[in-house]
Formats: structure tokens, sequence, C-alpha cells
């Protein structure tokens, strides 16, 4: 990603978190939603941009083993989703938001486990470091961002779920497998780069 495009894709995103403005998964319903936030990390690397992801630990009762940004529920005492972003990326990773340059927001993502998602998205300038809480993350990876836009990349899986046929985005990508909610947040970002 070169700088103009760096550019492009914050005017992409919106200023603030916008209320009405939402991507529903498939499953998701319209009330009793948990509030929550997550970071959409791009590192600024040579020769070129890259998402940090996690890979959930297996215990966890929500989402686990799954690939996913850091991030989680919203608590009391954030004053905005970015605090809780920032708040529990530190948590889980250990990455300093003094690290972090906020580009902008993407629309909510409301997701078939009922949280109602703010994805804030921001740039990561080396040099950085992680500490991980072993409870939470079992592994930090990253992945190129040009690979993770790319819709050749973008495979659409179905999967029979509480009596119903769910379908859901994918984006394997070596031994991990992003799915549900992150691909889903990674193709909200692809549909407004194509229409920006």
């Amino acid at each position: 990603m070169t700088e103009d495009e760096l550019v492009r894709l914050r005017r992409s995103l919106l200023p603030a978190p916008a209320a009405g403005e939402a991507v529903i998964e498939d499953g998701a319903r319209s009330s009793e939603l948990t509030p929550a936030a997550v970071l959409f990390p791009i590192v600024r690397r040579e020769p070129g941009f890259t998402v940090l992801l996690t890979q959930r630990t297996a215990h966890l009762r929500d989402h686990a083993g799954q690939v996913s940004f850091p991030g989680g529920r919203v608590e009391a005492e954030d004053a905005s989703p970015l605090e809780t972003a920032l708040r529990e990326t530190e948590e889980e990773i250990g990455l300093a938001r003094r690290h972090v340059d906020i580009l902008g927001y993407l629309p909510e993502y409301r997701t078939g486990t009922g949280f109602c998602v703010v994805p804030v998205v921001g740039l990561v300038t080396p040099p950085f470091s992680l500490a991980l809480d072993p409870f939470e993350v079992a592994e930090v990876f990253e992945v190129p961002l040009a690979f993770l836009l790319d819709e050749a990349n973008h495979q659409r899986h179905s999967v029979h779920l509480r009596g119903a046929l769910r379908h859901y985005y994918a984006m394997p990508y070596g031994d991990h497998f992003i799915w549900g909610a992150t691909a889903g947040m990674i193709r909200s970002l692809t549909e407004r780069l194509v229409v920006s």
C-alpha cells in the first residue's frame, strides 16, 4: 500500500462510529446485543502493509480458538468504542496506544453470537513490542493487507447452525482460517474501498 492508497483508505472510513449504519451477520438478532469494539490494526511494514491478528485460546467462552482482532466487550469505565478497543488491545497483546494512529471506523458489525462490534481502524508504526495475555491469546500473527483486500481470497462458506443455514466469509491464510466476524469486517473494508 502506497501513501496515496493510505489516504484513500482513510477517506473510505467513517470519521466516528455511526449509529444506524451496520453490517449484519447472517443469523444476527436485532435486539439484546452486547456492545463491543475491536482494533483493526494495520501495520506499516516494508515492503507492504500487514494486518495484525490474534488466535484466541481454545478454552474461552466466546469464539474459542478463532482468529480475531484484539478487542472485546465495552466496560462501564470505557468512554467510547475507541477506549474499549485500545484498552482491550493493551490487555490482550500489550500493544501500547501510543503506537496506534486512528484512521477511522467501519460500520457496526452485528454478530450471530449476540455482539454489536465497532471496528476501529488504526495504523501501527514499528518498532513496538507485544506481551500476550496467555489466558486469552494463543498467538499473534500478521497477514499482508493486500492479500486480505483481494476479493479472489474471499471464500463463501455455509453451515447449518441452530436449525438454519448460515453463510459466512473466510480467508484462509497459511495455517490460519480467518472467518466469521473477523472476515466479515475485512470484507466490509474491502467493499468500502471499492466504492470510494
